[in-house]
């Protein structure tokens, strides 16, 4: 008897064991579809024509896509029947290469799926955005007339809100500018352009505000290449201060007090990071288990050294494959370098919403300029920061359009990729020609969305403010989300994380952050789970404004949802 309640014992534990196996090798299954291998992900076009080569663009909180090209290019995809002005718009030969006849800034609908035109009266190409904390789209700069310009774009649920021009100007001509909201004040700071070697913040407080010297600028500016210093990569630290990246070198600086408190490491290797050698950058995930106060950047592709003069000559140099991540904050700074699967430059760095880097779009050779590169790169790479070096890199499904000069993207609120744009001429050029001005409009979605995993993903989330707050989520105050899950969650499978959408061009993500939020509390009951969540500390963290509330359960991220972080 005794050895048969034995048997009876260990078989018991064998059944236990092979189902808690097969439990958990369906979630790290799950966790590693999710996380992305070989050919993974799926293309879907969503609009054939979207008016203009989305040259830049921007997530708003109303769910809905700013685009803008340039109006230097004349005629767009999209002729208007009428001027913004009221005049009517000819069969006449005038009227058909008036670029005041063609929309150059269109307003793409997420939900419905359809673009609508907007009015832009100067010119903002290769300019710089950022959002105010009201969600208001602040834009700087640009070319010629437009180059000190200042725009706003507010949003409205009715569809009859357009951009706005300021009657203040920049203090300086901003060409190929960057821009990063700061702390106090809703301003925004933004630094450099083409041949200005200066910073100056906007909004403006007095018409007189002028624009203060950078001499790091001047340091990282190579006349023989174009630059290879514009669009620098700006990054805010927890602390504040600004990290600026231009051409190979970095600094954190106090803006406050006009002053460098460090000068990193020359990041290693030949070549060159900004435009026109243009690689991408982000500042990966900020994590509430260090207090927010580990800031980590990646930096990844670039062009050779000389591939601009080479360009000239129809000689298209292999870019970059490097990447190199460096902590900014604490006292040792060493840029740790490790290569992408191939060489990439003009590409775009995405934060998604488990934390994962997509590197999507570029070209394999040249540098950025009209007609410069060569090769398009049509398979987005995945990068996973937390697995060990050699293994954080996985290559997802190619694309069959080519996404090259002027091409973006965006990460949208519920998880796709929104991937547009490409022109590398300075009209439209849609026949022969290797790379046509490009204005299809597609959706990248990755593993995460497969149905399969739909049993891991949170539905339904809602966000509820604990004090009444109308204005939003105060700093350092908790919060309650609520979410439906069909398995019952656990506290170390469920994380919660904020994303600020950034205001994309040229390789460059701007105001791009994600923070992992503490949870405090997590109770199920009735079929809802409720988690009380902790807003950043400070604006340092997260400046005041609008971000994507994501739940993500065993790496499976729900639809995002909107929350405000505010001092009021």
């Amino acid at each position: 008897m005794e050895g048969n309640k034995h048997l009876q014992s260990i078989n018991i534990f064998i059944i236990i064991a092979i189902f808690l196996f097969l439990h958990f090798a369906r979630f790290s299954d799950a966790v590693g579809k999710a996380s992305g291998g070989s050919k993974q992900g799926k293309w879907e076009l969503l609009l054939n024509n979207t008016g203009v080569v989305a040259m830049h663009v921007a997530l708003t909180h109303q769910n809905t896509v700013i685009m803008f090209d340039q109006t230097g290019e004349g005629q767009s995809g999209y002729r208007l029947r009428r001027r913004f002005n009221g005049t009517r718009c000819k069969a006449t030969r005038d009227d058909l290469e008036d670029w005041s006849c063609y929309a150059h800034s269109m307003e793409y609908d997420i939900l419905g799926n359809k673009v609508r035109p907007l009015r832009i009266d100067t010119d903002p190409w290769c300019s710089s955005g950022t959002f105010l904390s009201n969600g208001t789209l602040l834009q700087a700069g640009g070319y010629g007339r437009g180059s000190r310009r200042i725009r706003y774009f507010k949003t409205c649920d009715n569809g009859l809100c357009d951009w706005k021009q300021s009657k203040n100007l920049l203090s300086s001509e901003r060409w190929y500018a960057s821009s990063q909201l700061l702390p106090e004040n809703d301003r925004a700071i933004v630094v450099g352009g083409k041949r200005v070697f200066s910073y100056e913040f906007v909004p403006k407080l007095h018409s007189n505000d002028k624009s203060f010297v950078l001499p790091f600028l001047h340091q990282t500016y190579d006349r023989n290449a174009g630059g290879n210093n514009l669009y620098p990569f700006l990054h805010l630290s927890s602390n504040g201060d600004l990290f600026i990246f231009a051409n190979q070198d970095s600094i954190l600086f106090n803006y406050r007090r006009n002053m460098v408190v460090k000068k990193f490491p020359r990041m290693p290797g030949d070549g060159s990071r900004n435009y026109p050698s243009s690689g991408s950058s982000v500042i990966l995930p900020l994590d509430h288990r260090n207090r927010f106060q580990k800031v980590e950047v990646m930096v990844c592709g670039g062009a050779a050294a000389g591939a601009d003069r080479a360009a000239e000559q129809r000689i298209f140099l292999k870019g970059l494959s490097s990447c190199g991540r460096m902590v900014i904050t604490g006292n040792t700074h060493k840029w740790k370098m490790e290569n992408m699967p191939g060489p990439r430059l003009l590409n775009d760095m995405l934060i998604l919403p488990t934390g994962h880097i997509l590197v999507i779009n570029g070209a394999r050779r040249g540098c950025g300029g009209w007609n410069n590169a060569a090769g398009p790169s049509l398979q987005p790479y995945l990068y996973n920061p937390k697995k060990t070096l050699g293994r954080r890199f996985s290559v997802l499904r190619s694309t069959k359009i080519a996404r090259m000069y002027h091409s973006s993207a965006l990460v949208l609120p519920d998880g796709r990729i929104l991937v547009a744009g490409g022109n590398p001429y300075r009209k439209y050029t849609f026949r022969n020609v290797t790379y046509p001005t490009e204005l299809r409009l597609q959706a990248f979605s990755p593993q995460y969305m497969d149905r399969q995993f739909n049993n891991w993903r949170p539905h339904n989330v809602s966000i509820l403010s604990n004090d009444d707050n109308m204005y939003g989520v105060k700093y350092g105050k908790e919060f309650t989300v609520q979410f439906r899950l069909r398995r019952k969650p656990t506290s170390n499978m469920v994380e919660f994380s904020a994303y600020a959408p950034p205001f994309t061009t040229h390789s460059f993500s701007m105001n791009q952050r994600m923070l992992r939020l503490r949870c405090t509390k997590l109770s199920t009951a009735n079929g809802w789970t409720s988690a009380v969540l902790e807003a950043p500390p400070s604006p340092n963290v997260a400046p005041s404004g609008y971000y994507l509330l994501t739940v993500v359960n065993n790496g499976i991220p729900s639809i995002s949802q909107w929350v405000r972080f505010t001092h009021a």
